[in-house]
């Protein structure tokens, strides 16, 4: 305290006069009309554009609520849209009923990527859904551009998808123009390119052609997109087709993705057992 008292005392007349030019500072802007204004449009301009970083920084940090809230807006659309498509059947003559279960088989559950890979020849993801958000095994896992994978293992909270850039992940595909069967699939280099294989060299492909999920898919809706065929050629044995697709998932940038539970998988998979194998 006594310490305190010597400085103050020793600064007396320096801090007099700071408190001068305080009072007289506050007598100009308080007193003169003109520095009264420029001192209120001042405060004001930097009152606004401080409130303008602050309002800058808290929609920033609510960005994820946003997104999140927009994934399961955009998961919800997208199990009505593969319904109303169900429910709208094919074009012609035949009349074809569709029912119910079956129109809405196809229902999607919005995950946030928290991991992924893209530079190994067997690449996966990790999502924040698991066993506990109703996310199993062999479920489709597709981007809003396209196709993503398929869920290798699920835990309570997390699952692992085995991305379509992996050597051993086929997808069963087709042309969209014309409906010309084949299979995706990756070779291990450069993660915006794949095959497409087995379509013979008779039947017509187009560079610029759409590669969609076929209609007999066992894990992923019908016409997911997949990719663009961007150069083609002949296979080795030259009876097929060498067709490379430009991928439209853009597995650098995934932020979020839709699991697709399919509620006939069960069904479906039991009666593929139940089949007779064929005699040899």
């Amino acid at each position: 305290m006594y310490s305190l008292i010597q400085f103050l005392s020793k600064q007396r007349l320096l801090l007099l006069f700071l408190a001068l030019e305080c009072w007289n500072l506050w007598s100009v802007f308080t007193y003169n009309d003109y520095q009264h204004s420029l001192y209120f449009n001042t405060n004001n301009a930097l009152a606004a554009s401080w409130l303008e970083k602050v309002n800058a920084v808290k929609s920033y940090h609510q960005l994820l609520e946003v997104n999140g809230a927009l994934a399961k807006e955009n998961a919800s659309l997208r199990s009505a849209l593969y319904e109303a498509r169900q429910r709208k059947g094919p074009e012609g003559p035949l009349h074809y009923f569709v029912s119910k279960v079956t129109a809405q088989r196809f229902q999607m559950t919005p995950a946030k990527v928290v991991d992924l890979s893209t530079t190994f020849s067997q690449n996966y993801l990790t999502i924040d859904k698991g066993r506990l958000d109703g996310i199993q095994p062999g479920m489709a896992v597709i981007s809003p551009y396209g196709v993503v994978g398929k869920v290798l293992e699920s835990s309570a909270h997390l699952s692992i998808v085995i991305s379509l850039l992996h050597t051993q992940n086929t997808i069963s595909a087709k042309v969209k123009r014309n409906g010309e069967l084949g299979f995706v699939k990756w070779k291990g280099y450069q993660s915006e390119v794949a095959n497409m294989n087995d379509v013979s060299k008779y039947k017509q492909v187009l560079k610029g052609d759409t590669i969609v999920t076929s209609d007999f898919n066992a894990v992923f809706p019908p016409n997911i997109p997949i990719g663009v065929v961007a150069k083609m050629g002949l296979s080795s044995d030259g009876n097929f087709h060498d067709i490379q697709v430009l991928l439209l998932t853009k597995f650098n940038q995934l932020h979020y993705v839709y699991v697709v539970k399919n509620q006939l998988a069960a069904e479906h998979r039991w009666l593929e057992q139940a089949k007779p194998k064929p005699e040899e």
